[in-house]
């Protein structure tokens, strides 16, 4: 059935204007749960799996189970059926869901008065050249109203701490909150508020213990970017509040840059705008070769010919170079560095305040100018103006750990890898960790460490040397003989005199293990 009225009960619904009636009035209902319903309608009697609900229902789109659970809930709210089901919905443990009450067609339309003219479209507000964002107040699926105040606070924190990452354009919450109570289509919203994504989610409480549940949608196309859900105690309310903003955040934002990179490939070089020479910098970085680092810094070039006061692209700029010169890929040591250095203090007088450009300078001033005591000034700025940024945490992790503070190296480092355990530089993490191991003495789970961050970035040369410094400490020699001559493959003029000059920065304790581990496996005086 492609169109008409179905009546069940008290309820019409109709195909044709995608609309839910009860007893003539509209309920509320998402466009994700009326497709529900209607393919479970228009099946009565017969038991629907899962898989097949989830292939029709979000068509040419991977999502988990649980997006299913939430909208089934939501028919359930809205028909007013208890947890069960038992009047209209049923489970049916292990294949699915049936549509169990009489359906007939409608003889006329639900409402006897006549339908209004229908509205003329609402005009799409352009999109910002930056990533746009609406968070849509969440859903109160516990049908207690106390939950309504948590609900819409959990919303309001985590709109607020998506407005602290300056990268991305935020829609404020007089405009989201809008759609509260509404049965919304998200094309709708991103037309109606000028958004490419938009975050939605929902409340539920059993007991003692709460669930969020959220998902990221690209507004354009309707594609599911992240989905994922949060359990905890309310015995401190505001605690988990916080702890449930933290993960959505620090999971969402490097969800976004790598949608908006996926969907930058479908541009042409040739409309490439500085923001888009960005967006492919920062693509390139990602791989992490040394061919792939050159074109990023040809990009970034680009992006500041188009705009000479592009403080992210100078940022970005300097912390590829401070990644050549610790990869060992400089090939002017003099001028790669001076260069470097001198897009981070035009970044820094730009943009001071950006949170990113604060992290990626701080690893730039460490790594290019041997400057701990700025780096760490600079990467705490960063964490203190955007707490949930994973990658600021790394960089602060990373540098505690050479400045011989492994406890809080280890433990900013932790805090990261929670914060974002699916992150494309979880190589980068794993290494800080082999370190701090490393200067602790814990050289087994060092090693550890360096073989996870090797299996995620096999040209990490940093991360052959801790695994060969590492298992050599313990006194194996197979292991660190193969990760040095790996080293040696990469950058063959490498010894320990110029790796000294490279890591001045290091604390004399790591640097006695870490000697004493390559010396052990083989790397030249």
């Amino acid at each position: 059935m492609t169109g008409g009225e179905l009546v069940f009960g008290p309820f019409c619904l109709s195909l044709a204007r995608r609309e839910l009636l009860k007893d003539g009035i509209p309920v509320p209902l998402g466009s994700r749960a009326f497709d529900l319903l209607t393919a479970l309608v228009q099946r009565q009697g017969s038991v629907v799996g899962k898989d097949e609900l989830l292939a029709e229902v979000w068509p040419d789109t991977v999502v988990e189970e649980n997006n299913l659970q939430v909208q089934i809930s939501a028919l359930r709210k809205a028909l007013g059926e208890g947890p069960e089901g038992s009047r209209h919905l049923l489970t049916v443990p292990g294949r699915g869901y049936r549509f169990v009450g009489a359906v007939g067609r409608a003889a006329r339309p639900a409402s006897s008065s006549p339908l209004p003219e229908p509205s003329p479209p609402v005009a799409a507000l352009p999109l910002p050249e930056k990533p746009s964002i609406a968070v849509l107040p969440f859903a109160n699926m516990s049908g207690d109203p106390e939950q309504e105040y948590f609900a819409d606070g959990m919303a309001e924190e985590i709109l607020t701490a998506l407005s602290r990452c300056t990268w991305l354009f935020v829609i404020a919450r007089n405009s989201s909150f809008t759609y509260k109570g509404r049965a919304v289509d998200v094309r709708t919203v991103g037309q109606e508020l000028g958004v490419r994504y938009v975050l939605e989610g929902s409340v539920r409480r059993g007991g003692d213990r709460l669930r969020f549940t959220g998902q990221l949608i690209d507004a354009i196309t309707g594609a599911h970017i992240w989905a994922d859900r949060f359990d905890g105690d309310l015995s401190d309310v505001f605690e988990l509040q916080d702890r449930i903003t933290e993960n959505v955040v620090a999971a969402i934002e490097p969800k976004l840059q790598l949608a908006e990179i996926e969907r930058l490939k479908h541009k042409t070089v040739a409309n490439l705008n500085a923001y888009d020479h960005l967006l492919r910098a920062q693509q390139l970085e990602y791989e992490f070769t040394e061919q792939s680092l050159d074109k990023a810094l040809g990009h970034l070039r680009q992006a500041l010919e188009i705009d000479p006061t592009y403080a992210p692209a100078m940022a970005l700029a300097a912390y590829c170079y401070g990644e050549i010169r610790f990869q060992g890929w400089t090939k002017d040591v003099e001028g790669e560095t001076a260069q470097g250095l001198q897009y981070m203090s035009r970044a820094l007088e730009l943009a001071h305040f950006d949170p990113n450009v604060l992290w990626m300078c701080a690893l730039a001033s460490w790594q290019l100018g041997f400057d701990t005591k700025r780096a760490q000034e600079l990467a705490y700025r960063s964490l203190e103006t955007n707490p949930n940024s994973a990658i600021a945490m790394t960089i602060a992790g990373w540098i505690e750990a050479y400045s011989g503070n492994y406890a809080k190296g280890r433990e900013l480092l932790a805090r990261s890898q929670r914060l974002n355990p699916r992150d494309p530089r979880a190589w980068f993490t794993a290494s800080g960790r082999a370190i701090a191991c490393l200067g602790e003495g814990h050289f087994e789970e060092g090693a550890e460490w360096a073989s996870k961050a090797l299996a995620q970035n096999p040209r990490y040369t940093v991360a052959m040397r801790l695994l060969a410094a590492n298992l050599a400490n313990l006194g194996r020699m197979d292991g660190p003989a193969e990760a040095v001559a790996d080293m040696l493959r990469i950058e063959p003029d490498l010894t320990m005199r110029k790796l000294r000059a490279r890591l001045m920065f290091m604390h004399d304790a790591l640097w006695q293990n870490l000697s004493r581990g390559l010396k052990l496996a083989g790397l030249p005086d």
